[in-house]
């Protein structure tokens, strides 16, 4: 029965999650070491496992982005290894210090970094996520409950295999990372429902169909993000080749990332500057445009955009253009239809810039970057577990230090209070 394995899993995560906040940071770097160094040595499993998902997946009618998603080689094998010695060459987010102060009755307060505990994690086609999961849970301290989608079973069970090797290799508890042995969807429903006793936070990594789900059965707190509605605005003052350039990028460099943009806002006023060689990139690029009826005489080749378009996720490459009427056009424009994800704007006025990226409330904002830059890894933390735009507890990448939380030591000398 469901409810008997994933209590079993519960319990056994919920021993090594004890075992782990003791851990020293030697060992669970030893641990993560062992799991890249095994990742290498078997990548010829790992790809062949992966080779059965793709065969079924195209065989299901998957579409391209969320083949590309699921899909492994040489060099994402290599990169989940590599991500993982990343995380273990970052300081060790237990243990840290975070406030300290005495109080006038000589009581020494300190506010310490501890782990979450077990972290429910629920992904779907990408099955690098396997590795990058569990090796930031295990280098905060963390248990983790791993489950992969249907399409990427055989290639997570895989990986998941190897990693269980690296932890054994280092004298850590196996059950440290665990990974749901079935594609029935029950045991999802069971793990957001029933297991409040053994979880304490589950974190969301697929579609907007997922991450609704995980919302809204979820009887613990949810760190994670519904979708990533990301813009590029081409402020007056940008730069004709830069704004070209980083449109291009933000858009196809990958486009079934949540960190691929969606939606490109462009000053009336330079429209006419830059739109051309925005766009003809784009169409080069093979992405389509839609656009409002002032794009469309500008760009002959954009569609016409939608009310709905401006609030769609494409993950494809398709891309949706405004003219907006300046700055504050384009903040309101961002705060009705964006998703609070990530935002960039294009300018070398740095005035301009200031006012966007403090005004805008999105989890990231950028000047004069691409949008693709929304990853743990960019932001020097070895790996993420996903995007949060939530407000409580972690925004942004979420990498080991944002899955830990805190807890006051208090040390007195013998105080009573009166």
């Amino acid at each position: 029965m469901i409810e008997n394995t994933m209590n079993a899993m519960g319990a056994g995560a919920r021993r090594a999650a004890r075992a782990l906040a003791l851990s020293s940071e030697e060992q669970r770097n030893k641990a993560l070491l062992a799991s890249a160094s095994a990742i290498r040595k078997r990548r010829g499993e790992i790809l062949a496992a992966n080779a059965v998902d793709m065969s079924e997946g195209e065989e299901q009618g998957l579409t391209k982005a969320m083949l590309d998603r699921l899909l492994l080689d040489a060099d994402r094998v290599e990169a989940m290894a590599s991500g993982i010695e990343a995380v273990a060459g970052l300081g060790d987010p237990l243990g840290r210090v975070l406030a300290e102060w005495e109080r006038p009755n000589g009581l020494r307060i300190q506010r310490v970094s501890v782990p979450l505990g077990v972290i429910g994690i629920i992904y779907e086609s990408r099955p690098n996520v396997t590795a990058d999961a569990a090796a930031l849970c295990l280098k905060s301290g963390n248990a983790a409950i791993l489950r992969g989608g249907s399409e990427s079973f055989h290639s997570s069970q895989a990986i998941y295999q190897v990693l269980r090797e690296g932890l054994v290799s280092a004298g850590v508890d196996a059950d440290a990372i665990q990974m749901v042995p079935t594609t029935d969807r029950e045991a999802v429903g069971y793990l957001l429902s029933s297991m409040g006793a053994w979880v304490d936070v589950v974190v969301p990594r697929g579609g907007k169909s997922l991450i609704k789900r995980v919302q809204d059965e979820a009887r613990v707190p949810v760190i994670g993000h519904l979708e990533g509605i990301c813009h590029v605005y081409l402020h007056v003052g940008a730069d004709a080749d830069m704004a070209r350039d980083v449109v291009l990028n933000a858009k196809m460099r990958r486009t079934g990332i949540c960190g691929a943009a969606e939606t490109v806002l462009v000053d009336r006023a330079a429209a006419e500057q830059l739109l051309p060689d925005v766009s003809r990139a784009l169409l080069d690029a093979g992405c389509e445009i839609r656009g409002d009826d002032e794009v469309r005489q500008i760009v002959a080749e954009a569609v016409a955009a939608t009310d709905e378009d401006w609030s769609t996720e494409y993950l494809d490459a398709i891309i949706s253009v405004r003219i907006v009427d300046g700055l504050d056009h384009a903040i309101e424009h961002i705060a009705c239809y964006g998703s609070g994800h990530t935002e960039s704007i294009i300018t070398n006025d740095d005035d301009a810039a200031q006012q966007f990226l403090s005004q805008v409330d999105s989890a990231i904002v950028l000047q004069n970057a691409s949008t693709q830059f929304a990853d743990g890894g960019e932001f020097g933390m070895g790996a993420e577990i996903g995007i949060a735009t939530g407000k409580v507890h972690a925004r942004g990448p979420v990498g080991a230090d944002q899955l830990t939380s805190y807890k006051y030591v208090v040390r007195g000398s013998g105080q009573t209070r009166p």
